[in-house]
């Protein structure tokens, strides 16, 4: 493919919000973990919570997409003058020339969560001023996005579990290829709510440790929460990134687990290389999908090997910020051009027990080189399998 500029991007997550606060606490080896309840939810867990989404405000003229996931969203989008490089991209190329496309999984459930507790007891109705389309159902983000944005170029939102803000790199980016577009604003946002507390500690994926990929006594994901955006463009004389190359594929395999020899994974990686036109040794750096359950990251240990050896110096950061689910694609994609952009390869956190059976050469400290290439995973339920490669500005 030729290479898009990556002209902008932002996140907001249990780490902080913006790029600064979110480098300072990877070179800290910070994470945003906590052991805390959300909401009503009786858990013993760990939990990455976003600080200050309640707090924030939405303009009056888009007081009906108030939830939980909209606020989540409007508070990455005023990070990191973000909102602005719209605007200026905007008038390069016209409202209409610039999609959206967003990842989510669950959306912003929490409000019918809430909605339910206020039915109308004899009749069960939900309560008058619950809005399903603009704070439930998974478009509603895309819509208050454009809406905060004001662009009017094609938009959706791809909901394949955990790899939907990697995919939507390839959606958007097969767009422009085609002249649909010049411009996408990408990413992804997924917010706590009770169903994916509860559903997740149901599949006994959820652990009460704080969650420690790579470990040997590893036993399961903490969920968090986060919204990350990218600017891409067309061409730009001074982008902060290229985004270089988009694999996908599908497992066939199962429902909810990954294939036992990471096949798909492994087809991922190897199809966003062919696409940048580099070799495996070629990438510095690997962000993993690591989720710290036990099938997982054998299966990804498996494909990492297959596709590059172990050799390659790699971490999950989802021991600071939690698996924030549908978003983590998009704050995956944002720390690996982080990456790129300070030279810094963040070592995983929480790792007690180096597992003898990964061969992968995985990160425990942060290490600071120079990074011309780097890649980053993202899988989900049913097998869907996503690798972004990023090549550095300069």
């Amino acid at each position: 493919m030729k290479p898009l500029a990556v002209t902008d991007h932002t996140l907001a997550s249990a780490l902080g919000v913006g790029r600064a606060a979110t480098l300072a606490a990877l070179r800290d080896g910070r994470s945003g973990l906590a052991r805390k309840t959300f909401e009503t939810a009786a858990l013993d867990t760990w939990i990455g919570e976003v600080e200050g989404v309640d707090a924030q405000a939405l303009p009056p003229a888009l007081a009906d997409f108030d939830c939980r996931n909209n606020r989540l969203a409007w508070l990455g989008l005023q990070a990191d003058g973000f909102a602005a490089s719209v605007a200026r991209a905007r008038a390069r190329f016209g409202p209409r020339r610039i999609g959206v496309f967003l990842g989510t999984s669950t959306s912003g459930i929490l409000q019918t969560e809430l909605a339910y507790r206020r039915r109308d007891p004899a009749t069960g109705a939900l309560p008058a001023d619950f809005r399903y389309a603009q704070t439930h159902n998974t478009y509603s983000v895309v819509d208050f996005t454009r809406r905060v944005l004001d662009l009017e170029g094609p938009s959706c939102a791809v909901s394949t579990a955990c790899s939907s803000s990697a995919k939507v790199f390839g959606h958007a980016a097969r767009l422009i290829e085609l002249g649909v577009i010049d411009a996408a604003v990408v990413g992804g946002v997924d917010s706590l709510c009770l169903t994916t507390l509860y559903g997740f500690n149901s599949l006994e994926l959820l652990s009460d440790d704080i969650c420690r990929p790579w470990d040997a006594q590893r036993h399961g994901l903490s969920l968090g929460e986060a919204a990350a955006f990218a600017l891409l463009e067309r061409d730009a004389d001074t982008p902060q990134a290229w985004l270089r190359g988009v694999g996908e594929s599908s497992d066939g395999f199962h429902m909810s687990s990954p294939h036992p020899q990471g096949a798909g994974a492994a087809e991922a990686m190897q199809a966003a290389l062919a696409q940048a036109g580099v070799a495996p040794g070629e990438i510095d750096y690997l962000n993993l999908h690591g989720t710290a359950t036990p099938n997982n990251d054998s299966a990804e240990d498996l494909a990492v090997c297959t596709v590059f050896g172990d050799r390659l110096p790699c971490s999950s950061t989802k021991g600071a910020t939690g698996h924030t689910l549908g978003a983590a694609g998009g704050v995956e994609a944002a720390i690996a051009m982080l990456a790129l952009q300070h030279g810094l390869m963040p070592g995983g956190l929480n790792r007690r027990t180096p597992d003898a059976a990964l061969r992968s050469r995985y990160l425990d400290a942060n290490v600071e080189a120079r990074l011309r290439l780097v890649a980053s995973n993202s899988f989900g339920f049913g097998g869907s399998n996503a690798c972004l490669v990023f090549g550095a500005a300069a």
